[in-house]
Order: C-alpha cells, then sequence, then structure tokens
C-alpha cells in the first residue's frame, strides 16, 4: 500500500483544496454539509487521512465539483510523473 504522502496522493489532495476553494467554502462549511466536524476535512487536506470513494463522491458532490474532472486530474499527473500510470 502507498503512503497517503506519494506523489499521486499529493496531486489528489492539491486538487481537492483548490475545488475547494475555488468553490469559495471553508473547511467548515463543507464539513458541515457532510455532518462531520472540521477535522475530518482538515485531516484529509493535510494528508492525515485518505478519503474512500464514497466519502470521495460525497465531498465532490458538496463541493460542488464532478469527481471525474479530480480523477482525470489525478491520472494525468500519473502518467507525466511515471510515464506509465502505474498504481
Amino acid at each position: 500500500m502507498k503512503s497517503v504522502f506519494s506523489h499521486e496522493y499529493e496531486t489528489f489532495r492539491c486538487c481537492m483544496i483548490a475545488a475547494r476553494k475555488e468553490a469559495q467554502l471553508t473547511q467548515e462549511s463543507v464539513a458541515k454539509s457532510l455532518k462531520k466536524p472540521q477535522s475530518f476535512v482538515a485531516k484529509y487536506e493535510n494528508g492525515e487521512r485518505r478519503l474512500d470513494v464514497i466519502e470521495f463522491l460525497l465531498v465532490a458532490r458538496v463541493i460542488g465539483v464532478d469527481p471525474c474532472d479530480i480523477i482525470r486530474k489525478v491520472a494525468q499527473g500519473m502518467s507525466e510523473s511515471s510515464g506509465e500510470g502505474e498504481i
């Protein structure tokens, strides 16, 4: 299993943070919509915990971003960095 600090996960985290900020939402407002504590958002944004697929889809919905756009950006970053997109 790869670390949450892998290059690929860093790309994912940056995309999620950028999407939240572009939507002009705070960590607290996202957490409130998810019915979670603000620390939930802070922890996945800081890389202290991973989001599973269902959590990712819920967060994407709250932020108002197409989850496929995030996945495309991460996949593109993976192919650019490794040349093969190895998982």
